[in-house]
């Protein structure tokens, strides 16, 4: 198959979105498919990208490390023509999403839409975030869930709450899967010992984007109050973001800065060696439709302690192969940590392997089959118009039919946003 991605959010920008896009291209790429993105620039510039199409983008959106895209131009018509796609997939409701519908209706091709993102929890970036934007969200993305030809949910929590919310079109849930081998046999003394952590030491670690919506203040405080009563904690932070100065204020306000270890950010194998200094690895992010960072912090055998929430509880099975915070309380997410801390070796290792055996069922092999076996059913059932003088007019017409259906959908949701009474289901 040709397989056209579009996404508002990729390489070399790290977040869970970039390197979905990134893992299934690579794992489609493996099977012989081929695979187009189209995504917006970024500062910092990858040599050499093989069947990347870079639209021109507005940088570090509203002090954020996001970019915008610009409107599309005459040259990504003549790469698709030449491209042939079978198939389109969406990644956004908004931006390069509404670039994504117009491109199916027009060449009359499938059109997929991956869920990522609970998008109201994001607004902050947004200036004059309010209630009312947070509503037209959600009902941009229902609306634009409903003009898709299948929609795929990264867990079956989100799956029903997009039923909840109103979306129609079939629904399938397709996780992002985790390349095994990527995490395994890492090397974690070395890490230890390159970021100062003491060989014995019991290690919290998180890794992703330092983010507000991460929830990383809740996060931070809890383990600050298990390392004021041990001195044996350490706590290991992968990554970078606005939240980063917030945590280190706190640990020297307690005076335990020599206890957070800050590694900006990681990739390949020295993320690798990070998740493998790791003892168990926290989290406390409510905002997740998957939580990616879970299934790879498996994979490297790390047990995980997370809120209850969508994306985590798919992964984690309360001690099984970590702790699963029914109550979103510090004092239990403390609780949660001391119970892995206080373990036996043997019901520790136990715990390890557990996570093991969940982090094969996410692998990307499977994800991807399953996601390529739904593909098929939808290019099975349209047929995409020729080079004819009737084509050309049904592409006019259909795209002029796409503009319209954008128009509706973006005037609807904002109605609704602005309706106090609306229940936040959709009505279409």
């Amino acid at each position: 198959m040709n397989i056209v991605m579009l996404t508002n959010t990729y390489l070399p920008h790290v977040g869970g979105v970039a390197r979905s896009v990134d893992a299934f291209c690579r794992e489609y790429r493996k099977r012989g498919h081929r695979v187009l993105v189209v995504a917006p620039e970024f500062s910092q510039k990858i040599e050499n990208e093989k069947d990347v199409v870079r639209i021109h983008a507005i940088q570090n959106f509203n002090g954020s490390d996001f970019s915008v895209a610009l409107p599309l131009s005459g040259e990504l018509t003549e790469q698709l023509d030449f491209f042939e796609p079978d198939l389109v997939h969406s990644h956004h409701p908004f931006l390069l999403g509404m670039s994504a519908l117009r491109i199916a209706r027009s060449r009359e091709l499938p059109l997929v839409f991956t869920h990522h993102t609970l998008y109201e929890r994001y607004t902050h970036y947004v200036p004059a975030d309010s209630e009312a934007l947070k509503r037209f969200v959600i009902e941009l993305a229902t609306r634009y869930s409903n003009l898709a030809s299948m929609v795929f949910a990264p867990s079956e929590s989100v799956a029903d709450l997009l039923r909840e919310r109103g979306v129609k079109s079939p629904i399938r849930v397709v996780p992002t899967g985790v390349k095994l081998e990527d995490y395994q046999n890492g090397d974690g003394a070395a890490a230890r010992a390159q970021y100062g952590i003491p060989e014995q030491a019991f290690v919290i670690g998180h890794l992703g984007r330092l983010a507000a919506e991460k929830n990383l203040e809740f996060l931070s405080e809890a383990v600050l109050e298990l390392i004021n009563r041990n001195d044996n904690i350490h706590f290991l932070v992968v990554g970078t973001g606005p939240m980063q100065s917030r945590m280190e204020e706190l640990f020297n306000a307690h005076g335990k800065g020599d206890r957070l270890h800050l590694t900006g950010t990681l990739q390949g194998e020295a993320q690798r060696d990070a998740y493998s200094a790791m003892n168990v690895f926290g989290f406390s992010s409510t905002s997740e439709t998957q939580g990616m960072v879970l299934t790879e912090a498996m994979a490297a055998g790390v047990p995980v302690v997370a809120l209850d929430a969508s994306g985590c509880r798919e992964v984690v099975e309360d001690r099984i192969n970590g702790r699963l915070v029914l109550k979103h309380c510090q004092r239990e997410m403390i609780a949660a940590l001391q119970w892995v801390l206080d373990l036996s070796r043997e019901e520790y290792q136990s715990l390890c392997a557990a996570a093991l055996d969940t982090a094969e069922r996410f692998s990307m092999e499977n994800c991807a089959s399953a996601a390529l076996d739904h593909y098929e059913t939808l290019v099975h059932q349209h047929w995409p118009l020729d080079d004819s003088l009737y084509a050309q007019w049904m592409r006019l017409r259909n795209m002029i039919g796409a503009q319209w259906e954008i128009l509706e959908g973006v005037t609807s949701a904002a109605s609704a946003a602005l309706d106090p009474d609306h229940s936040g289901k959709s009505s279409s």
